[in-house]
């Protein structure tokens, strides 16, 4: 991708990137909806990656191009950060990024020239919008000169996607993307937050299937889940559902609307599935970990409602499958990608016999990705 993101700022700028930073995607592993609820999040940094080139302008003009999307974006620094539309609409990333800097103090660089390049499929629920935030705020620190501890940024890409973007999600994306280590998962405790690693078994692999199903949580599904949990945690008395029981959920039931209950219902019971899968990640039982990720993508279904029936089909194809232990949706949901923990007993046939049935029932294919852990975001090339 380096090769690749190199040759195609040539091509558009004229000129080598001084600068070029990376950043994960990520695999939402088990902790649905839980993080902005204040709850336990496991995920895998995945060695596929948003790729920033940058070089400094000293116009003030800032020139933003991506290797998917058509034009050069050119606007002045010195004018106002405001969040643009249609084909443009991916640069409020990085503008996010420059506005949460500008808003927490740090000296962002003023005129520079931008290309993105990512092997992070969209609308897969792998986050490539954490990615992109982490990899283009790693470039800009490198362009001024400036430094920042791995907790300030996981936040500073939160602040740009929670007040800029829009999207009022909690630190899991920016956090496995920030703290990602090959051969390992990332615990979060999203109240914290605390970040530590949990080994991941040997043998252990990833399939990802995209159903290339909508997938766009800017359109207000992922804030109406957001609220309908706050209204719960408001009604059982708590600040953020991590405080409350199942007990205190059933004393409450009566007075929660059923839509809140059932999405308080999810998320009380996810938070405890965190915690079992962390033991028995811990103890190498990748079977019990297997039946937690299938009773997690149960709940989504049923009490947070944010599955659909193409990503249905594929966790219970994936379950009937040898090898698998286990198998949900991966991301915000409505759409997007379905997750599979497998032994090395599954492969390219097993993953063509899951697309061939797929084709048969929906018409079309998902895209198959065969993914491994890989490192956090990191400055690739310097300008010091």
């Amino acid at each position: 991708m380096m090769e690749k993101l190199v040759t195609r700022f040539r091509a558009v700028f004229g000129r080598e990137p001084d600068i070029i930073a990376r950043a994960p995607g990520r695999i939402e592993f088990i902790g649905n909806h839980t993080d902005y609820n204040g709850g336990p999040v496991l995920g895998a940094a995945i060695d596929r990656s948003v790729w920033v080139g940058l070089s400094v302008r000293t116009d003030g003009v800032r020139r933003f191009a991506s290797e998917v999307k058509p034009g050069v974006v050119a606007l002045e620094a010195s004018g106002p950060l405001e969040r643009l539309s249609g084909q443009k609409s991916w640069v409020n990333y990085p503008l996010g990024v420059l506005a949460a800097m500008r808003d927490t103090g740090v000296l962002a660089p003023a005129g520079f020239d931008y290309m993105a390049a990512s092997d992070v499929p969209l609308g897969a629920g792998l986050s490539s919008s954490a990615a992109i935030e982490l990899s283009s705020a790693l470039a800009f620190l490198e362009a001024t000169g400036a430094s920042m501890d791995r907790e300030s940024l996981v936040k500073l890409g939160r602040k740009a996607e929670n007040e800029f973007v829009g999207v009022p999600c909690g630190i899991l994306d920016q956090g496995v993307s920030g703290y990602g280590r090959k051969d390992h998962l990332v615990f979060i405790d999203c109240r914290g937050p605390r970040f530590d690693t949990v080994p991941l078994p040997a043998g252990s692999n990833f399939w990802i299937f995209n159903t290339h199903t909508k997938h766009a949580l800017i359109d207000g599904l992922y804030a109406a889940r957001h609220q309908e949990c706050m209204e719960a945690a408001k009604v059982i008395g708590v600040t953020l559902l991590v405080d409350a029981t199942p007990e205190m959920l059933a004393a409450a039931e009566q007075k929660l609307s059923r839509t809140a209950f059932k999405r308080a219902r999810h998320v009380i019971d996810e938070i405890g599935r965190v915690s079992g899968a962390v033991s028995a990640l811990r103890a190498g039982d990748l079977g019990s970990v297997g039946k937690l990720l299938l009773a997690s993508h149960r709940s989504s279904r049923t009490w947070f409602e944010n599955s659909c029936p193409e990503l249905d089909f594929l966790v219970d194809s994936l379950e009937a499958e040898a090898g698998v232990y286990g198998a949900r949706l991966t991301g915000g949901g409505f759409g997007g990608a379905a997750m599979a923990l497998t032994s090395e007993a599954f492969g390219e046939e097993s993953g063509q016999r899951i697309s061939d049935a797929y084709l048969a029932k929906f018409g079309s294919r998902p895209e198959v990705i065969h993914a491994r852990t890989g490192d956090g975001a990191a400055l690739v090339k310097g300008s010091r």
